[in-house]
């Protein structure tokens, strides 16, 4: 009747199953356009922008990744209406040009289980409603999330009234201290002071206040802004480089946390404060 005992010292389970004609096996996928790269890129890749896709279901499209090819460069975008991460990946083998969404809870799932070496490829295989990923022994099949993805190049700008050259392990630390006095439910900003050769971060809570400085590099105006503190945690624990870029115009325009290569760009919105 389906049903599977299993014994192990003094245990012993009943498990109730179903028959095995009830299950739904894997749609055949037509393997047409592809793209080829190694399990440890789209692993750091999916870990370096899934953080900011939204997680609630209120808009579909925000809870997927678009996944673009051209030209020989994979394009992977999250964003959540506060926030957008962008990586660039250049691709060495077949890449056909594509442009699909892809549902956030399967990277997730692919990334857990993605060599770490960089020696082991993973191919991806595109058609217009599935996404399928073939590495080792390994086939995982999604479906996509269906729809045009948002218009990422009307939302980023090259403008700058100021660029922030900074120690990215100091600025990180220093916010990291900072957040020790911030509740999730307080949702209080972090105020960047950002003068001629320093930065000073301020945070003002129940808890207390704390300030501290960190020389920079600077061109441009002085800006005094505000940020939620884990917006740009999150971006700056996920980027290798020992110094950042950032780019601001005003207390109300989105900053640019980006490379002079273009691998990566991540785009945060201020928050209001008083001062």
């Amino acid at each position: 009747n389906y049903t599977s005992l299993i014994t192990c010292e003094k245990s012993k389970f009943n498990i109730a199953g179903k028959s095995g004609d009830d299950f739904s096996y894997l749609p055949i996928i037509e393997k047409v356009k592809f793209i080829t790269l190694s399990q440890f890129t789209l692993r750091e890749t999916i870990n370096q922008t899934l953080f900011s896709i939204a997680m609630n279901d209120n808009n579909k499209m925000m809870t997927g990744e678009l996944f673009e090819v051209a030209n020989g460069i994979l394009k992977v975008v999250g964003l959540d209406g506060h926030r957008i991460a962008i990586r660039n990946i250049e691709l060495t083998s077949h890449a056909d040009d594509v442009k699909v969404v892809v549902p956030g809870k399967t990277l997730s799932e692919i990334s857990k289980i993605l060599s770490t070496n960089a020696e082991d490829a993973v191919t991806i295989y595109f058609t217009n409603n599935h996404i399928l990923f073939e590495f080792d022994n390994t086939t995982v099949v999604s479906r996509l999330i269906e729809g045009e993805y948002f218009r990422i190049n009307q939302m980023l700008s090259s403008d700058y009234e100021t660029k922030v050259t900074i120690n990215k392990k100091e600025f990180l630390n220093c916010i990291d201290r900072a957040s020790l006095l911030i509740r999730e439910s307080d949702k209080k900003p972090i105020i960047i002071d950002i003068a001629d050769h320093s930065l000073k971060l301020n945070i003002n809570s129940f808890f207390g206040s704390m300030e501290e400085e960190i020389l920079i590099q600077k061109e441009g105006r002085d800006l005094l802004i505000g940020f939620n503190p884990k917006f740009l945690m999150d971006v700056l624990r996920v980027i290798d480089d020992e110094e950042i870029n950032i780019y601001l115009v005003n207390p109300k325009a989105p900053c640019y946390i980006k490379d002079d290569a273009g691998t990566y760009n991540y785009l945060i919105l201020p928050v209001n404060f008083n001062h």
